[in-house]
């Protein structure tokens, strides 16, 4: 997702974190950690992806924010691969966003959104819900991060205002208009909010994008509570940095290489690196009627980083 100077997209979750292996403040009771493993390589944009022929999605409606690229395009990807009968890639990048629909075929339909407008997010539901009749998963993605250090007696307040918009107010508004439709309806929906390791821990600088995943897991466990009762699930993936464009960008690295470099060290599983399927391979449980009895939870795709942290 685009805001002003600076951009991240979907996977940015864990690339706000610097020396953090030593500043985890609490490990929360519902957490789930997931480790990766190796697995097939499911191809981006650029490549043909591979058409399984899984169902767990079958006849579902979802909403993807971020969808364009990174954690958001794999999981757009991931969900039309498992039948669901319509992708709704919601991004602020037009050009990417529609590159990723028609890629994907006629499941998928783009809607042009910048989260940080609500009267966008609510147009981005009802748009789904006149042209499918119903939602049945959000997956609440769009983020950013500051390009400043932001440590706390160096925090710019103007770029915490523009971060929180988006990574903040922006997953209020779609955990809102989401809920708000599968009340309407009925419907036993699932949503399922990005948040990153750094919602869990401290560090020394990006103080402001630390702040604002905190603030994911508190919007997940109190809609959780909230929306239980009306047979919603809402739930968090948290994963560590990827090596996307997006956050070789961000941190001012050329190659992928270079980031897993950095990154990888701190991963207890060290076969291959994170990628952005690994998280889509959460967030598909998390929006399947596998995890049909699990909400409330912030489900950690880190490779083993945060209870190698706390050991």
């Amino acid at each position: 997702m685009e805001m002003g100077p600076f951009m991240t997209g979907n996977g940015m979750a864990g690339a706000a974190l610097s020396g953090y292996a030593s500043h985890v403040l609490y490990k929360p009771t519902h957490t789930i950690y997931l480790c990766t493993c190796p697995r097939r390589n499911r191809t981006s944009m650029s490549e043909n992806p591979p058409r399984t022929n899984p169902s767990k999605l079958a006849g579902k409606v979802a909403i993807v924010t971020g969808g364009a690229s990174g954690i958001g395009e794999a999981t757009a990807r991931l969900f039309a691969d498992h039948r669901a009968r319509a992708v709704i890639i919601a991004d602020i990048n037009k050009t990417l966003g529609e590159q990723v629909a028609e890629s994907i075929g006629a499941q998928a339909q783009f809607v042009h959104c910048d989260v940080t407008h609500e009267d966008q997010v609510r147009d981005l539901v009802n748009t789904t819900l006149r042209a499918q009749g119903t939602l049945d998963i959000m997956f609440s993605n769009a983020g950013i991060v500051s390009p400043l250090e932001q440590t706390v007696l160096g925090l710019d307040l103007s770029f915490l205002d523009q971060l929180f918009a988006v990574n903040v107010r922006g997953m209020a508004a779609c955990v809102k208009h989401a809920a708000q439709a599968m009340v309407d309806r009925g419907v036993r929906g699932s949503i399922v909010c990005t948040g990153s390791v750094a919602s869990m821990c401290g560090g020394v600088k990006r103080t402001d994008y630390h702040m604002s995943k905190h603030a994911v897991l508190g919007l997940v466990r109190s809609a959780s509570v909230q929306l239980g009762p009306k047979g919603i699930r809402v739930n968090c993936v948290s994963p560590y940095a990827l090596a996307s464009g997006l956050t070789r960008r961000a941190l001012g690295m050329d190659a992928a290489d270079d980031v897993e470099k950095v990154y990888g060290p701190h991963m207890l599983l060290k076969e291959k690196p994170l990628k952005a399927s690994h998280v889509a391979d959460a967030v598909l449980f998390l929006a399947s009627d596998d995890s049909e009895l699990i909400t409330g939870h912030n489900l950690v795709v880190d490779g083993g980083f945060l209870i190698r942290s706390t050991a």
